[in-house]
């Protein structure tokens, strides 16, 4: 959520920013909105001050033994007024609370101008495609091929877009999450969590999917919970109305966690394969920083997601997003995209973000202490540290073989059991 002061102060530069996203919304209504909840704020306390005098005078008439009707039905009839605002106040509140919420973050002064990805900026690569003395095939073909992914029994199971991993493809999947969890929390500092992966609407509005992305989540029916779409929802809602002491920070989780989404508006997109699934599993970076350091922050914690990929031998890129493709809550956004040698090109695996204290404000996330003697809302920032069915998706088309095999990485096989090649089951 953005600042309400920061609105009024700096409406020009707030729209100018805005508009940066393609954002069309009337940036004038909410700033008069809050102006005018200002203003009624400021005529509520008068009205109450006027309450408190017109008490100790009712008071002070009855010591001395003196008529205080006329004062008390004064007070009275000023008490009436006082409960009508309030609930006028509270009404107006609402309206500027929902009209906030529909606001998107600014974005950093150092993300690029553009409108859609094609705009992003490319920061550097690592590694290099690798080299197939024939024609690679796609990860579908190989998982099928080799009995470890199964899409057809998925689809009975559930549906479209659903994935079945069976054999060695089931214990890749479960080796790749030990692998990043590991790697993160023993190396990287990071603590480890496991969240419910259903929440309830407060935690969705807190990390800013609600109001405005419902129609992309699964509800719960008759209830006001609703399946994760990323573990940064919980872990991000832990310190939900909390405040952190300041010598706490920085604070930084890595989690597990099954992921679901409706995937609406994305009908016909990545329909093949395991890039664009309802469910699937992920390991992912929360930060809750010091506002001061929250850039260098995000330096670290891309560095973190980066150190995967570098692990696995993956060769991929990072680029910044440009102002038009950020996500609705992030000031600044790298993506990683790892190379897909079948595809010809590079696929987001990791989307690593800065959101500011655009999420902290409306989960009400502070810290207090150090150089903030008053309570500060933190910085937030995440990061999957990866996706784990495209990094699974990536290592077969990567590591394929022309017999049809998979190698493994070194940096799996000591979860793979020793096993280092997938081979076909018998």
């Amino acid at each position: 959520m953005l600042d309400r002061r920061f609105l009024r102060e700096h409406a020009d530069e707030a729209k100018r920013r805005l508009a940066q996203r393609g954002t069309a919304l009337d940036l004038d209504r909410v700033i008069g909105l809050a102006e005018e909840l200002r203003v009624q704020r400021g005529a509520l306390d008068t009205l109450r001050a006027e309450r408190n005098q017109m008490n100790d005078e009712a008071a002070r008439l009855r010591q001395k033994g003196a008529d205080a009707a006329a004062a008390i039905a004064a007070m009275r009839a000023l008490s009436a007024k006082i409960k009508a605002l309030e609930e006028e106040t509270r009404r107006l509140d609402e309206a500027v609370t929902a009209a906030l919420l529909e606001l998107p973050n600014l974005p950093h002064a150092s993300v690029p101008a553009g409108a859609a990805d094609a705009e992003n900026r490319e920061e550097r690569r690592w590694g290099a495609p690798p080299a197939f003395a024939f024609t690679p095939r796609d990860h579908v073909d190989i998982g099928e091929g080799l009995g470890i992914l199964d899409f057809k029994r998925a689809a009975r199971l559930a549906g479209t877009r659903f994935a079945l991993t069976q054999g060695a493809g089931a214990r890749l999947e479960r080796a790749l999450i030990n692998f990043m969890l590991d790697l993160h929390t023993s190396e990287h500092g990071y603590r480890e969590t496991f969240t419910p992966f259903i929440v309830n609407s407060a935690s969705l509005t807190g990390t800013g999917q609600l109001p405005k992305f419902e129609d992309d989540l699964f509800k719960l029916r008759d209830s006001d919970y609703y399946l994760i779409p990323t573990a940064e929802v919980p872990v991000t809602n832990i310190h939900r109305e909390e405040i952190i002491p300041y010598e706490q920070l920085p604070i930084s989780y890595a989690a597990y966690s099954a992921c679901f989404r409706r995937e609406a508006g994305s009908y016909g997109k990545d329909t093949r394969g395991l890039i664009r699934q309802h469910q699937f599993n992920k390991v992912e970076l929360v930060k809750l920083v010091d506002p001061q350091t929250s850039y260098d922050e995000l330096e670290r914690l891309t560095g973190h997601a980066e150190a995967v990929l570098r692990r696995l031998g993956l060769h991929y890129r990072v680029v910044t997003l440009c102002a038009g493709d950020l996500g609705f809550a992030a000031a600044k956004t790298y993506d990683l995209e790892v190379w897909f040698p079948a595809q010809q090109r590079f696929r987001e695996i990791s989307s690593c973000s800065n959101f500011e204290d655009f999420q902290a404000r409306r989960a009400n996330i502070r810290a207090k202490g150090g150089p903030y003697p008053k309570p500060v809302f933190v910085h937030t920032l995440n990061g999957s540290g990866l996706a784990v069915g495209r990094t699974f998706a990536a290592l077969l088309e990567n590591y394929q073989q022309e017999n049809g095999d998979v190698l493994l990485p070194a940096a799996l096989i000591p979860y793979m059991g020793g096993l280092e090649r997938i081979t076909a089951a018998p």
